[in-house]
């Protein structure tokens, strides 16, 4: 154990960790961006984004209807149903697809629990991530052309 004098101790911690490995000749560990994620952990945390994003779209809508008056949400979204494909269609879109992939991914965590045996070797679960993947982009494009 190396032991330091009170003033080496507070100039130690004054360097950052890559100075410190500078003096010591040691390269810096690897950052996180080097490593490939696996495209099961991409699309779970991407069900965590789409949660939070439709908890930002009911909160956006409750606040309209607050601060606008009774019907103010329903008026917003006629609004921007009315204002042309160019404007409508990604609304729809962007509502579609995390209410969509939200509920896939909900349905293959019920899966995965009820049979884990038979459904969480590693190629089954990437599959199945490209299946939620591929399946919400595809109902989510249909419900934009209803």
């Amino acid at each position: 154990m190396t032991i330091l004098s009170k003033q080496s101790g507070e100039e130690y911690k004054k360097q950052n960790y890559s100075e410190r490995m500078k003096k010591t000749g040691r390269p810096v560990s690897p950052h996180v961006t080097i490593y490939s994620f696996p495209v099961t952990a991409l699309t779970s945390i991407t069900i965590r984004v789409t949660g939070m994003a439709m908890s930002v779209g009911c909160f956006g809508l409750g606040a309209i209807e607050l601060a606008g008056g009774s019907g103010a949400a329903a008026a917003t979204m006629e609004m921007i149903g009315n204002s042309g494909a160019l404007v409508s269609a990604p609304a729809k879109f962007c509502v579609a697809f995390p209410l969509v992939y939200h509920y896939l991914g909900a349905v293959r965590h019920f899966v995965w629990d009820k049979y884990p045996d038979a459904t969480l070797t590693t190629e089954q679960a990437k599959t199945a991530s490209y299946g939620l993947v591929g399946g919400s982009l595809l109902v989510s494009g249909v419900m934009l052309i209803l």
